[in-house]
């Protein structure tokens, strides 16, 4: 399987769709400007987290 396969399958497997990954990753780039207590709820700030996680695995295979 080619690195774009498996993204395209991780992406369509885990948020469902290109834009939904789009949206969580939206939302990181808004808490890396923001991020102060109170601002975003826990769950939101693991979602990013889990999104770039996933991102940085399959990127990083061979």
């Amino acid at each position: 399987m080619s690195k774009e396969e498996a993204i395209k399958n991780w992406i369509e497997d885990t948020y469902g769709s290109p834009k939904k990954l789009a949206q969580v990753l939206d939302v990181g780039i808004e808490m890396l400007f923001y991020l102060e207590e109170n601002t975003f709820e826990k769950r939101e700030v693991q979602d990013v987290v889990s999104a770039l996680r996933g991102m940085i695995t399959i990127l990083r295979a061979s």
